[in-house]
């Protein structure tokens, strides 16, 4: 069997006390964005368990859209990234 080494942490304890790994990240071929998995991809990278920029890549994502993302959790929460909520957050 084979091991990927990856730089970085492999795991971080988040404020309420749960673990969160590398497998716990969507995939990187990702085109489907649910709030779920923006809001995994903003506790990672608040966390230190990954990079902004290793996000940006790994997702194909823009610096304006992640900035976005984790403005969004910051001030209203992870309900916040729910396209239905878009509406109700915004300024």
């Amino acid at each position: 069997m084979y091991i990927r080494r990856v730089k970085g942490k492999h795991q971080v304890v988040l404020p309420d006390g749960t673990r969160m790994t590398r497998a716990d990240l969507p995939s990187p071929g990702t085109r489907r964005w649910v709030a779920s998995r923006k809001a995994a991809v903003v506790r990672a990278v608040e966390f230190g368990l990954i990079e902004a920029d290793e996000a940006l890549k790994t997702y194909a994502l823009s610096e304006e859209e992640l900035r976005e993302w984790i403005h969004a959790v910051t001030r209203h929460g992870e309900d916040a990234l729910k396209a239905t909520s878009v509406q109700k957050f915004r300024n």
